[in-house]
């Protein structure tokens, strides 16, 4: 298959990173982010699917989300190309960036923590994430390759 006609999941590079926010969603906090068992690909396949947004982002100076799947394109409204180009810093409204460094900082020390608050599509509606989970991604030498978060309840503010 042309590789630019490969859907997210079906990219080498995506399904390692999916393997890595697996493994560290459990490690940091003893749960499975999806019930899920098969291949690598399948998994990969299963959260691009999923029925609840995850994103992730880099550890650059202002991170670049890196992964976003179904859910998290629809909601942002952005194509995989668009999403994996945009710094972090301009998903939430500008009223609420200082709570989002300091919950990014908190994460970063703590290894997760739990989040709700607004954020802003690429059109520039508004929804509230409720109960949403931010947590360090690590690698295989268990350095720090930035940070994803995960959450199935959204909604649209008016």
């Amino acid at each position: 298959m042309n590789r630019d006609k490969q859907l997210p999941w079906q990219q080498e590079m995506v399904i390692r990173h999916t393997q890595r926010l697996m493994q560290s969603f459990h490690d940091w906090t003893g749960r499975c982010l999806l019930d899920a068992s098969g291949s690598p690909e399948e998994i990969a396949k299963a959260l691009f699917e999923a029925p609840f947004v995850l994103v992730s982002h880099g550890i650059e100076s202002d991170p670049i989300l890196n992964y976003g799947n179904r859910k998290a394109l629809q909601l942002w409204e952005l194509s995989w190309e668009e999403f994996t180009q945009m710094p972090s810093s301009k998903t939430p409204q500008e009223v609420v960036q200082e709570e989002r460094g300091r919950l990014l900082a908190e994460t970063a020390s703590k290894g997760f923590s739990h989040f709700s608050g607004v954020r802003i599509t690429s059109t520039g509606k508004r929804f509230h994430i409720q109960d949403g989970i931010l947590w360090n991604v690590i690698g295989e030498e268990n350095q720090r390759l930035g940070q994803a978060a995960v959450c199935s309840k959204c909604k649209f503010l008016t």
